[in-house]
């Protein structure tokens, strides 16, 4: 058994809808949605949770969620001030613990093992942040406490919102065993559909599988799948954690299907990135390609390459494989990105150059 750790995984709630309705009071208890233009091709990016009782989620088109909630009221993102806020809230965990580990703006790993000797203590420190952000910050946020990161971060979002919920390791077997499939980490929409194809429903049927039948089922991560449907996840909380990608895209007002027109956006998109990682002294091993067609579906396609690149003519070489495994030219879209990952600090400090588009 690995030695006892307390894991806290904080979670704040709804929160850019929360930011926007603590600064304007007029907007409180009212469904908000921050996103784009509803009458244009704008998409919410968050919602307040009088706004997800209309079914209205992060994604999904603006010009819908008004069709479900015409009373909603919807503001553009105002990023910068996201970030301040953010600021106040890491500032408090801090106080708590120096091993952190921010997952983004509004959510975070704590490990507190040191000092707390039970889980309650640590359950007690998770309750003093949640306090301390309530009336330091004036937001509510979610905690879940347990002996992992995995655990941690499914019980954050069970009491939902402004709750706390704690994992202890003789509580997880029973946890783990009735938990839906589609809430296990890792586990997305075409994962968790496979599962139920194989009988996999609820964290119990993992059980009947060896590890290497999930090996051979979901490659690498069926090992991942394996252990933690047995309470094992020895990750450790990483401080100081930086950004884990650099990217852009941007949403089209009326669906494109000209490839050269495609190529053409696709370059100045890869311009933006080239910038930012020299900007930001950065490289990246792995390169992706984000499309969303006109009915919302949306495929990415990536490479992860031997050596890190960061120059705009390091990006153009790889795009067109890429660009080939799509749609694109084909079924029309409305959305295109590209995100550099697997960053590091070690960019070749090549200036940006203006490469050709598309050969």
């Amino acid at each position: 058994m690995t030695e006892q750790r307390h894991i806290l995984h904080i979670d704040m709630d709804a929160f850019f809808a929360s930011v926007e309705q603590m600064d304007n009071p007029k907007f409180g208890g009212r469904p908000l949605i921050v996103g784009g233009n509803p009458e244009g091709r704008g998409v919410v990016a968050a919602c307040s949770y009088e706004a997800r009782k209309f079914g209205i989620h992060s994604a999904m088109s603006a010009a819908k969620a008004k069709q479900r909630c015409p009373q909603a009221l919807f503001v553009r993102p105002r990023k910068e001030r996201y970030k301040e806020v953010s600021m106040q809230i890491m500032e408090i965990f801090r106080r708590c613990s120096p091993v952190i580990e921010p997952l983004s703006v509004d959510e975070a790993f704590l490990d507190i093992t040191e000092n707390h000797n039970t889980i309650k203590e640590a359950a007690d420190t998770a309750e003093h942040i949640r306090n301390r952000v309530f009336n330091e910050v004036g937001l509510t946020c979610s905690a879940g406490v347990s002996y992992n990161k995995f655990l941690a971060k499914v019980a954050s979002d069970i009491n939902k919102p402004n709750g706390l919920t704690i994992i202890s390791r003789e509580q997880a077997p029973e946890f783990l065993a009735s938990l839906a499939i589609g809430r296990f980490y890792g586990v997305g929409k075409v994962t968790e559909k496979k599962m139920h194809t194989l009988g996999i429903r609820i964290g119990h049927d993992l059980l009947r599988f060896e590890k290497v039948e999930l090996i051979r089922f979901f490659g690498k991560a069926g090992a991942f799948f394996y252990d933690i449907a047995r309470g094992i996840d020895d990750r450790l909380v990483k401080p100081g954690r930086g950004r884990k990608s650099i990217g852009t895209e941007t949403t089209f007002q009326t669906d494109i299907l000209d490839l050269e027109q495609i190529q053409e956006v696709i370059h100045n998109l890869a311009v933006k990135v080239a910038q930012s990682l020299q900007q930001k002294d950065s490289s990246g091993t792995t390169l992706t390609l984000k499309v969303r067609y006109h009915d919302f579906s949306t495929v990415t396609r990536s490479i992860t390459l031997p050596a890190p690149l960061s120059t705009l003519e390091e990006i153009i070489r790889h795009i067109p494989q890429l660009l080939r495994a799509t749609d694109a030219g084909k079924i029309k879209i409305r959305l295109l990105g590209i995100t550099v990952s697997n960053l590091s600090n070690q960019s070749k400090k090549t200036p940006v150059q203006m490469a050709l588009p598309f050969s």
